[in-house]
């Protein structure tokens, strides 16, 4: 309801209806002027912008001048990249020599995938290496976040060199365990000769080569694992140990059953990261071998992707195997996010 003030003349009286008077001797009127405008009716714009401030935030629209061009870049040049490399998994792209054909679309590089040996050879290692690489990492870095927490002696040199692997880049670490795995004269040899076994030919054997690639990636992210269980343990009251030694619990009791049931969060979040990195070891498996043939035995999904992209030039086959790594890194992101959005994490 509009309220119109308007000027009072000495002599005027007010009359019931025109509202109070002011102290100044104007008058506050309760009914709307014939002359003032009424309000006007909200627009298509207007209303879109107040449902979204109600979804979004109050500074939704007005923050957007910040947010919205990193997020069209993104759905350019990353989702929008993942929707052309699906259609040109539908396609029979092969070389530069013609453009891709989007007319006659069909599944039949996804057929070609699951008849060929080696793409289904390279999807089982992928499996393992992401179940063993992960399993045996957050079981290391969880020892490891144990021992520290326990208040041992030069506690922050310990954790530095722990971490420290986790900040070399995978050509590095190939590198470097290239060196120890060395058939001749390599720390691995030189260490299991003194027991009389050996030597080994660890990157040459298709038998253990795939298990040697995982316990080189855990040796270089055991050290994050540690520093995200160390967190978790740091944030359990210190009642909880003493509880626990209350009841008569041994230590092996009380972690098992007190400490480490509350590290589930910890858990999911380094898991989710470490098989993040598992996908993404075809920068290793490059540098061990300096090629897009990794050791008989150690072809994964994204060195066959590659491999198929870019020396055989089969772009339609190679973005097949892409979008089928794709899924399986969304396989392993999706329940993750369900799970922090139904925690309020999101």
């Amino acid at each position: 309801m509009y309220r119109t003030i308007r000027p009072s003349s000495g002599d005027d009286e007010p009359r019931p209806n025109d509202g109070e008077v002011r102290a100044d001797g104007g008058v506050v009127s309760d009914g709307p002027a014939a002359d003032s405008p009424t309000e006007p009716d909200q627009g298509a714009t207007a209303r879109l912008k107040a449902a979204l401030d109600r979804r979004f935030g109050s500074d939704f629209m007005e923050s957007s001048i910040f947010w919205l061009p990193p997020f069209l870049l993104m759905g350019l040049f990353v989702y929008g990249a993942v929707i052309w490399n699906l259609l040109i998994s539908l396609t029979d792209y092969e070389r530069f020599e013609n453009a891709p054909d989007y007319s006659n679309l069909d599944f039949e590089m996804y057929t070609r995938a699951f008849a060929d040996s080696g793409f289904i050879d390279a999807a089982v290692n992928t499996l393992i290496l992401l179940v063993l690489f992960t399993m045996g990492t957050l079981a290391v870095g969880l020892l490891l976040a144990i021992l520290i927490d326990r208040g041992i002696r030069f506690e922050n040199s310990f954790r530095t060199i722990y971490l420290l692997p986790m900040s070399l880049s995978f050509v590095v670490t190939a590198q470097f365990w290239l060196w120890i795995y060395n058939y001749n004269n390599g720390i691995a040899n030189s260490v299991i000769g003194t027991f009389g076994l050996g030597p080994v030919s660890w990157l040459g054997n298709q038998d253990i080569v795939l298990y040697a690639i995982i316990f080189a990636l855990m040796w270089q992210f055991s050290g994050y694992a540690m520093v995200v269980y160390l967190a978790g343990l740091r944030a359990i009251p210190r009642e909880h140990y003493e509880a626990a030694k209350v009841d008569g619990a041994s230590s092996l009791k009380m972690y098992w059953r007190v400490i480490i049931p509350q590290l589930k969060g910890a858990t999911i979040s380094a898991a989710v990261v470490l098989m993040v990195f598992g996908m993404k070891a075809f920068d290793f498996l490059y540098s061990l071998v300096g090629g897009y043939r990794p050791p008989n035995g150690a072809d994964i999904l994204a060195t066959k992707m590659v491999r198929e992209a870019y020396a055989n030039l089969n772009w339609a086959y190679g973005s097949a195997i892409a979008i089928v790594l794709f899924a399986m890194a969304l396989g392993v992101i999706g329940p993750y996010l369900v799970y922090e959005y139904r925690r309020d994490n999101l």
